[in-house]
């Protein structure tokens, strides 16, 4: 008895694999793109539980759908469009984005996390971003990471274009006064420290 190991030496050859639904390349595939996708993920959801639901989904999507990949474009692109659409649908399923946030309340309760280098990396930011109420979070990313227009934010999520625009506007506030806390706290964390 031997122990077959395939190894998949181009993207093309794995998907194409993966449209013949060989359980060995769907493993491939999960592999080389999971942490990257459950990124996607974790920038709409505070919840890693439920990030990672949406992951799963959205990969079950992705093995149903992949036969319909051209090869034209990026793969990841591709993969990533699937992500973002079932976090999209996840969000509605929750109807919480569309739910007012009081802004006085979101300021004065949310606690901004402590950055240990002085610094701001991207995990802090990414942290930032996490504490948005779901309705800013959603179009912040959208508009500001995947690159999607207000018209489009409004087609997808439901809502008006001025929706969009106000929910960007209060995001971008709400995260520059998360920075500025953070900075803060920074320098009151150095001058205690020197």
């Amino acid at each position: 008895m031997f122990l077959r190991i395939q190894k998949w030496d181009s993207e093309e050859k794995l998907i194409r694999a993966c449209q013949r639904k060989e359980a060995a390349a769907q493993r491939e595939l999960y592999n080389r793109y999971a942490r990257r996708l459950l990124g996607v993920c974790m920038r709409y959801f505070n919840d890693s539980m439920e990030a990672e639901d949406v992951m799963s989904n959205g990969f079950v999507k992705i093995f149903d759908k992949i036969e319909q990949y051209q090869f034209s474009g990026s793969f990841e692109g591709w993969l990533r469009r699937i992500m973002v659409n079932e976090a999209l649908q996840q969000v509605r399923r929750n109807k919480t984005m569309y739910l007012e946030t009081n802004i006085d309340t979101v300021y004065n309760d949310t606690a901004v996390m402590l950055v240990n280098d002085n610094e701001l990396e991207a995990e802090d930011l990414l942290r930032m971003v996490q504490q948005l109420p779901d309705g800013y979070r959603t179009v912040f990313n959208l508009y500001a990471i995947e690159g999607y227009s207000h018209k489009e934010i409004s087609e997808l999520l439901d809502i008006s274009e001025s929706t969009s625009k106000s929910q960007l506007s209060r995001a971008r506030a709400l995260l520059q006064t998360y920075v500025q806390n953070s900075e803060k706290k920074m320098l009151v964390a150095s001058e205690q420290i020197g």
